[in-house]
């Protein structure tokens, strides 16, 4: 293959390709940090976690609920709400609309907050 062959080849690549699923992980960690110092267990699609510290969620199209699984708060919640990741208007700006439908599919788009607070009744 000669040099005049392979650059269309990757540009046609890097145009299908979506910014979010290339620069940015399918999970997303989030600081979790409660108005107590005590250790807590919290559950984000039926997975348990400990905090404070980061938790691990799977990006989806979808709002998730952190729930607190321990006695001391038991059954408070906190809404993970879903916005878009930046790198997804990468593609908007690039004209790639096939990375959009491959960020979209694969939902790479989506994130949540960074860091969220339980907050206890002490």
């Amino acid at each position: 293959m000669n040099k005049v062959s392979i650059l269309p080849l990757s540009l046609l690549v890097l145009a299908s390709a979506g910014c979010s699923t290339i620069l940015t992980d399918d999970e997303q960690r989030i600081n979790v940090i409660s108005n107590t110092d005590e250790n807590l267990q919290v559950s984000v699609d039926g997975v348990e976690q400990n905090v404070p510290g980061i938790i691990t969620v799977k990006k989806e199209n979808k709002d998730k609920v952190l729930t607190v699984t321990s006695e001391k708060c038991k059954g408070k919640q906190v809404a993970l709400n879903k916005t878009i990741e930046p790198t997804f208007f990468a593609n908007i700006l690039s004209g790639g609309v096939f990375g959009s439908t491959t960020d979209y599919a694969s939902e790479s788009m989506w994130k949540y907050q960074d860091s969220v607070e339980i907050s206890c009744n002490k």
